[in-house]
């Protein structure tokens, strides 16, 4: 069997009760939150980090059957209050992306899509969420759609330097990358790789397997209204892409 990993896409965590009128991938309800961990548990998901995922994709390491992984985009501070204390309850690793010239502000990018803005983590709050174990990786400097920047310089910029930014507050390297929006092409692909990251993910619906450019890396959307047997459903069933994702040519080794 080919080797794949399903990787998660969650935003925030919190109290969200009623049903979004758009954006529901923007909510995850903290109890569904806490029933899809308990489902991941109960049926025998293995939940391994991203780095773990990169050195089965690379065939360093053999990955276990039906192997996840969780992201969470934008570094909300909702993810420290709700959706860590359940993470570590379970043991469960995770990757927190920040947007990295926005520490300690707030989402204003959604704004415009109708959506109330939400305190972002600050420095020392990712540094918590770091020694708690998580992974933290980067969501560019200010959360463009990097694919609609008319500069390759703008592009290199949001991706080099929300890098360097989030190193120097960490202490340690930062190598994993999330294209805001999933807005990608092969320009912020090869910006990523120039920047040094050692993955990037996407929008794009799947699972990773070895076929994949680890800068180009599927995942699957959590959404307000997945339920716990929804996201099971998610895992098992939606594996294929809908459209060709981007890889560089040749892929490096």
């Amino acid at each position: 069997m080919t080797a794949r990993i399903h990787i998660l896409m969650y935003h925030r965590v919190g109290d969200f009760p009623d049903r979004m009128p758009t954006h529901r991938g923007q909510y995850c309800h903290l109890p569904r939150f806490k029933a899809q961990m308990g489902m991941l548990r109960r049926l025998g998901y293995p939940v391994i980090s991203l780095d773990t995922a990169v050195a089965g994709l690379r065939g360093e390491t053999e990955l276990p059957p039906r192997a996840v992984a969780l992201t969470f985009d934008d570094a909300y501070v909702d993810f420290l209050e709700h959706a860590a204390p359940v993470l570590a309850e379970h043991g469960y690793p995770a990757c927190v992306y920040a947007v990295a010239g926005k520490l300690g502000g707030h989402s204003d990018w959604v704004a415009p899509e109708g959506l109330s803005p939400a305190p972002l983590m600050n420095a020392a709050q990712l540094k918590e969420v770091q020694a708690m174990g998580f992974t933290v990786g980067s969501h560019t400097l200010s959360h463009p759609r990097l694919a609609t920047l008319d500069s390759a310089a703008s592009i290199t910029r949001e991706l080099a330097d929300s890098r360097k930014v989030l190193q120097d507050v960490l202490g340690s390297p930062v190598e994993h990358f999330c294209y805001p929006y999933g807005s990608h092409d092969l320009r912020a692909v090869e910006a990523a790789a120039a920047a040094g990251y050692l993955t990037g993910t996407t929008c794009l619906r799947a699972a990773a397997t070895p076929a994949d450019d680890l800068l180009t890396l599927p995942r699957k959307a959590v959404h307000q209204g997945t339920t716990a047997f929804g996201l099971f459903w998610k895992l098992l069933a939606r594996n294929a892409y809908k459209s060709a994702p981007i890889r560089r040519n040749p892929l490096p080794a």
